[in-house]
């Protein structure tokens, strides 16, 4: 089987300089001796192995994408279509760089310490994180990490966020502007500081430049599985009032849809929604959901990058980076003005 020590030999270079081709940190490697001693490394089928480069680093270059599991969200993490999305953009830059990906939910900060342990990991990337016990396990853990979605006032932590605020408000500003006045907001368990409430916010923000009071029996708080979203599409079938829906996420969205048109309630004609996220499911849904859109994937590439500046002890440009968001228009809305 070949060696690192035998490619460096056959293309006349040091051995850390094929390490670093291997790896893709060939930044100062000519690119005649990257095209050589990759089509070696082909030749020759090579493939690192990993248990070398854990014994000689004391890490296994693979990288942790965690989901704190608590009593209210105990489903798979890969439930959610934005987080399929999500990972698939992190998937792609860790492939590229020469790192492996592990996908687990944990339920504190004694489990997430084990599994680093465990497994060496290199670094993770952690989703709605709060200010709480957890996070302090976070930052023991001594690896680098970055938050996703996390509203923490710390200007040294790593974060890639959302304008979720705006979020909220182009969403139901949009409701607005086509005549409803009695709007439910429909969203999983709001918790002080994360990304529902700001959610939040925006809905109310835009009630309030329509002179409309913020009513909290309007509120409708379900997690984001279809068939909940079902049953919740089932009470507010039998809320005639009610004839806007923003639900703070696509999944929430379309099992709400699913909800109503099995009680004989049809999407736009007696109620309109607006989802948030636009992924696929927007495209699947009778009629097209309006929803605000947010780059998953590009946000999985920023995560790895700020990560990877990290490991790489590189200075971090921007610890903190907000990812724009707009409206996608499609069918689930009816304008009440004509």
């Amino acid at each position: 089987m070949v060696t690192l020590k035998d490619i460096a030999a056959e293309a006349g270079v040091s051995i850390t300089t094929v390490s670093n081709v291997v790896h893709n940190r060939a930044s100062r490697v000519s690119p005649e001796l990257v095209v050589k001693i990759r089509s070696i490394i082909e030749r020759e089928h090579y493939v690192p192995s990993m248990t070398a480069r854990t014994l000689v680093n004391d890490e296994s270059y693979i990288i942790g994408v965690i989901t704190h599991m608590t009593p209210q969200n105990v489903g798979s993490t890969m439930s959610d279509p934005f987080l399929g999305t999500f990972v698939e953009g992190i998937e792609l830059r860790t492939r590229e760089e020469g790192y492996f990906l592990m996908i687990r939910s944990v339920e504190d900060a004694q489990a997430l310490e084990t599994l680093r342990r465990s497994w060496k990991l290199s670094g993770v990337i952690l989703t709605g994180v709060f200010a709480d016990d957890f996070f302090e396990g976070i930052r023991n853990l001594g690896i680098p990490f970055v938050l996703i979605d996390s509203y923490l006032d710390d200007p040294d932590i790593c974060n890639i966020g959302l304008e979720d605020e705006k979020g909220g408000y182009l969403a139901t500003k949009h409701l607005l502007e086509h005549g409803h006045r009695v709007i439910a907001f429909a969203s999983p368990s709001i918790r002080e500081g994360g990304v529902v409430e700001k959610r939040l916010n925006g809905y109310k923000k835009a009630l309030g430049e329509y002179g409309i009071s913020f009513d909290p029996s309007l509120v409708f708080t379900q997690e984001i599985f279809v068939e909940e979203g079902k049953r919740l599409g089932h009470k507010l079938a039998a809320k005639p009032e009610i004839t806007g829906i923003f639900a703070s996420a696509d999944i929430l969205a379309a099992g709400i849809m699913t909800g109503l048109r099995e009680k004989g309630v049809q999407v736009p004609r007696d109620k309109s929604i607006v989802g948030f996220d636009d992924n696929y499911l927007c495209q699947l849904t009778n009629p097209g959901l309006t929803t605000i859109h947010q780059d998953a994937e590009q946000k999985g590439f920023l995560a790895v990058d700020m990560l990877l500046s990290q490991l790489r002890h590189e200075t971090v440009a921007n610890h903190s980076i907000i990812l724009p968001v707009s409206l996608i228009e499609r069918e689930s809305v009816c304008n009440l003005n004509r």
